[in-house]
């Protein structure tokens, strides 16, 4: 099995590479590819493949995708390291990759996080607006916002009871 360690705890997108060997199984199999992500876990690394389906994701799919990654993973050996792999469903508060993601839920609260300080901090939460070139536009509290998409970390919608909230 291919092996990986990471220095941080915190989630980072997966590598262009690995998502370039990865994302051809997951389409190959019929599903929606809708990112990776890697992260310290347990002294070891997790690599966390989200998959998507217009009928929903059951834990048979998820089965079904993990065998095929994992073959992938053994033969290319792609990463460094112990890593445990790990394949899911996006879920309600689902993780944004593409630009086309902050596209697609236009109108939807997110939470995004910037690797560096823009206007003097690294998150912004509120309404996703769209994209504008290479920039992610939110309706925060402070007014609308363009995130270079360059320095996102992270980002995912966010959900509360009884439905959808800012951030």
């Amino acid at each position: 099995m291919a092996h990986f360690l990471f220095a941080e705890a915190w989630l980072i997108r997966a590598s262009e590479r690995l998502a370039g060997l990865l994302e051809p199984v997951v389409t190959g199999l019929g599903y929606e590819w809708v990112g990776a992500e890697q992260a310290a876990h347990g002294g070891g690394g997790l690599l966390r493949v989200y998959i998507d389906s217009p009928n929903g994701v059951t834990v048979d799919d998820c089965a079904r995708v993990s065998e095929q990654v994992s073959a992938v993973l053994d033969v290319e050996d792609p990463i460094v390291g112990a890593y445990t792999l790990e394949v899911s469903s996006p879920g309600l508060e689902r993780p944004l990759f593409a630009l086309s993601d902050f596209h697609r839920f236009a109108g939807r609260p997110a939470r995004v996080v910037l690797n560096e300080k823009l206007d003097g901090r690294k998150r912004f939460s509120g309404d996703l607006v769209g994209v504008d070139g290479e920039h992610v536009v939110i309706d925060s509290e402070q007014g609308q916002i363009a995130l270079p998409y360059a320095l996102i970390e992270s980002a995912h919608l966010t959900i509360v009871d009884g439905g959808v909230r800012r951030g």
